[in-house]
């Protein structure tokens, strides 16, 4: 199969891929069409079908496996395709295991690092609190190592939400050295704690979609609710330092129009929040230069609320 991080504008599409998502949309002249994500293990390609009760056109649903034909085109800087047939495949058509993107980095290696970052904690609260989640918790830890950091934003891949953990944590690691009056260890726990509610809020591959407690409390609140369920199992564990690491998972959103229900009030909190911004703001970078084949002006893009340039090399 020709993966999707292969194609190029021109090119023409005749294989089978994941629908991870279809809904039904209105030009604006009233006439009906189709918006389609189509997924492989390299990413996602956005396409239309502009003519959805032709004849050549199977019915399908979300999470359908599918095979597409139609022309790749470039729309705003990214990547589109122009649907022009589609059939619903069956089961032994395909390999499942093709069309879940997975992280680029070892899974397995990067885990092993976070174990390592654990073991060298020297406040024993904060260590038996992570050992309980990271080591100890087996369910935990296999969620945790195939769930996504996002829907589609960031890191949406499996071992997503690992990469971006261990991003953020080894970011938190430098301003600990270039800030000494940073506590070390709250600063590392928070970073790994911080999104932890991720795999709750998300179900895993295939799907990566939000579930009913994603809907109504978000990960930032359930990741919290799961720090505390263990500080309540730590015999002795400081009420003063419990507030402390919960606050900085609750404001590592920084802002409340971006989610937070608290602003930072500490110093690890504002470290943790710059942090998680840098990771998910260059990743997302990435995965556009990634997604695209322009070259210069990649046209404007809502999430940076700027008109993107590709860097020129000298």
């Amino acid at each position: 199969m020709k993966y999707i991080r292969d194609y190029k504008e021109g090119d023409r599409v005749f294989d089978i891929y994941l629908c991870k998502h279809k809904q039904s949309a209105v030009t604006k002249n009233g006439k009906p069409y189709e918006n389609v994500i189509l997924q492989d293990k390299t990413g996602t390609l956005d396409a239309k079908i502009w003519d959805p009760n032709s004849a050549g056109i199977d019915d399908f649903d979300s999470l359908n496996y599918i095979e597409v034909y139609g022309e790749v085109n470039s729309f705003q800087g990214a990547l589109q395709v122009n649907v022009k047939r589609v059939r619903l495949c069956r089961e032994g058509e395909y390999d499942p295991a093709d069309y879940l993107p997975v992280s680029s980095k070892s899974i397995e290696g990067m885990y092993q690092e976070v174990k390592a970052i654990i073991a060298g904690m020297e406040n024993p609260y904060l260590k038996k609190m992570l050992e309980m989640l990271f080591v100890e918790d087996k369910a935990f830890v296999k969620a945790f190592c195939q769930s996504s950091a996002a829907k589609t934003v960031h890191h949406g891949f499996v071992g997503g939400l690992l990469e971006h953990t261990l991003s953020v944590t080894r970011l938190c690691e430098y301003y600990c050295k270039a800030y000494p009056m940073l506590k070390r260890d709250l600063l590392l726990s928070a970073a790994l704690c911080h999104d932890i509610g991720k795999t709750r809020e998300l179900s895993l591959f295939p799907e990566n979609d939000y579930t009913d407690d994603g809907q109504l409390l978000g990960h930032i609140v359930i990741g919290t609710e799961m720090v505390g369920d263990k500080i309540r199992e730590i015999p002795g564990f400081p009420k003063v330092l419990a507030g402390e690491l919960k606050h900085c998972i609750l404001a590592h959103h920084g802002e409340y129009e971006y989610g937070s229900p608290k602003k930072p009030a500490l110093m690890e909190a504002v470290a943790l929040n710059f942090a998680d911004n840098t990771d998910a703001k260059l990743q997302t970078f990435t995965e556009i230069m990634q997604n695209t084949t322009e070259q210069g002006w990649l046209g404007f893009n809502r999430l940076f609320e700027s008109n993107l340039r590709m860097t020129k090399m000298e």
